[in-house]
């Protein structure tokens, strides 16, 4: 069944090609179609085109096509095209002509426009729920860690002490922007394109501010052309904001890897979270990390793909349009795994002690030193050349004792502030 077929069946290679994974595709999306499909009936009852009587019949069967869905019962045979004309064929099935009904005053655009958009709603929920889970996570291990001191390195060479306080807790305050970029991802979600039809509304006297209430959506798209530009931008935006979240996995996963090597020896993780070699017996590999290092590089491509996709479309539908559908249900999946993961695998994380005790890092406290001689009065630019002529000429001897607590930004990680700060960011976005 094809909702835009009249009389004359296309091609079984068009059919094949036009519809391609939606069906896959639709299965996220069908309780979301359900759910609109009865604000949209509940609608049409309250301006008359449709009785009391049939307006409850067909969401009847709406809710049960939509527990269906949200159990993973929903299935969309080959026959059917999407999940519109499934859905559409059951309450034709049930209901006779009734069923048919159900497309007045509305398109299969504003249908998918609508399920997108409440989708996508739910979904940045999750993702931020993940997103402050690994937050929680990160500011726990930094408390735990934070007198254990880290080697910092620019240009891969050694810089300044660090500590692994300060590195648990960097990761932690990046993610409060990206909490920011979800929130506002869904603020421009969080309006109702039900109602715009093909994109250029209906005849009809249809109340799409009843429809926006129904659908707790925070406001509707009131152009109507508006309403359909916004198919790919949506999912543009929400995934603006899943690239910035996936860079900061990306670099922390990195860092991982980076420390797990037996040059570096900061940390390890327990045998049963790495994975070894098919012929040398001795590995233990950060898998695990390195995909989700990929994982996340990739998903930082999706805005790129989703722009490519849609630029230079004039305004209303393309079917281009269809691709996008693919491109981003496919990428919160991704970004959902890659949390789950590092959440499950971060908290294993193993800190080897006194790692600056290395010759090799001998020089890591010559800035600290310098400052000494500062304070004490020496002009800055004279302290400088003073400890790179004892550097030069092996005078320099690091202090055996190590005081912590003068290491500046190491014995203040301001971990009460940036909890603070998530928690603004957070209300924030439930006031979205």
């Amino acid at each position: 069944m094809k909702l835009w077929q009249k009389n004359t069946p296309a091609n079984d290679k068009i059919i094949d090609f036009t519809v391609g994974k939606d069906r896959d595709f639709d299965l996220y999306l069908a309780a979301y179609d359900c759910q609109a499909s009865i604000a949209h009936t509940q609608m049409l009852d309250k301006i008359g085109v449709l009785t009391e009587q049939e307006s409850q019949a067909i969401v009847e069967v709406l809710e049960e096509l939509k527990s269906k869905a949200e159990n993973s019962k929903f299935v969309i045979e080959d026959s059917f095209e999407d999940m519109h004309s499934k859905i559409e064929f059951t309450l034709t099935e049930k209901l006779g002509d009734l069923g048919k009904k159900i497309h007045t005053a509305r398109s299969r655009n504003d249908q998918v426009l609508v399920a997108m958009h409440l989708y996508l709603k739910e979904e940045i929920a999750a993702i931020k729920k993940l997103t402050y889970d690994l937050f929680k996570l990160l500011i726990k291990l930094s408390k735990q860690h934070k007198d254990k001191l880290l080697p910092g390195y620019t240009h891969f060479q050694v810089a300044m002490p660090s500590s692994f306080g300060l590195w648990f807790s960097a990761y932690a305050e990046s993610l409060i922007d990206d909490v920011t970029l979800l929130n506002a991802a869904r603020k421009i979600v969080d309006q109702n394109p039900l109602g715009s039809a093909a994109g250029f509304g209906s005849s009809f006297p249809i109340d799409r501010k009843a429809t926006t209430e129904s659908l707790n959506f925070m406001d509707l798209k009131y152009n109507v052309i508006a309403a359909q530009m916004s198919r790919g931008k949506a999912e543009k935006i929400t995934a603006f904001a899943i690239a910035s979240l996936s860079a900061n996995l990306s670099k922390m996963a990195n860092d991982i890897c980076l420390y797990m090597s037996q040059e570096h020896n900061f940390i390890s993780f327990p045998e049963d979270l790495t994975t070894g070699s098919s012929i040398m017996p001795h590995k233990k590999n950060p898998d695990v990390f390195e995909l989700i290092r990929g994982k996340s590089n990739i998903l930082q491509g999706l805005p790129n793909q989703l722009i490519l996709l849609t630029s230079n479309l004039p305004s209303g539908y393309h079917r281009e349009m269809q691709l996008a559908k693919g491109l981003i249900i496919e990428g919160i999946e991704d970004i959902k795994a890659c949390l789950n993961i590092f959440n499950f695998s971060l908290k294993e994380i193993q800190i080897r002690e006194k790692i600056l005790e290395d010759p090799k890092y001998k020089y890591i406290f010559c800035v600290d030193t310098l400052n000494e001689w500062v304070k004490e009065g020496m002009p800055f630019r004279d302290a400088y050349k003073k400890m790179g002529e004892a550097i030069n000429n092996g005078d320099y001897r690091p202090k055996q004792e190590l005081d912590h607590t003068h290491l500046g930004s190491l014995g203040n990680l301001a971990l009460d502030e940036i909890q603070t700060k998530m928690e603004q960011a957070l209300k924030s976005g439930s006031n979205v």
